[in-house]
């Protein structure tokens, strides 16, 4: 009972959330229902280690945690997880070099 992990320092509610809507995203590890997520067997495998998929809603967990429900892709399914569950995909710097620099659009 003592393997419990308790992240009771932490409050990420004190900043904004470090992912984004629509932000491109891979599961650091498998998750796995623990008999929250309706219709699957406790055990069933939700996200593979490193499947990606994309931040679709941003929710908060016991006024302490931002909570970011994940679509992933090949699975299908939409799993809430706390940021040290997730990485980007792609690094924001990468991202950056891809856009036009501002104003380029302009008419």
């Amino acid at each position: 009972m003592s393997n419990i992990v308790r992240d009771s320092e932490v409050v990420e509610l004190s900043a904004p959330p470090f992912f984004s809507f629509g932000e491109k995203v891979k599961a650091k590890r498998t998750i796995r229902n623990d008999g929250t997520y309706a219709g699957k067997e406790i055990g069933e495998i939700l996200a593979k280690k490193g499947e990606i998929g994309y931040v679709v809603s941003i929710g908060t967990f016991l006024q302490q945690f931002y909570i970011y429900g994940v679509e992933f892709l090949e699975s299908g399914n939409r799993v809430g997880m706390k940021r040290k569950e997730l990485e980007l995909a792609v690094p924001r710097a990468e991202l950056e070099d891809e856009l036009p620099p501002p104003g380029a659009m302009s008419p």
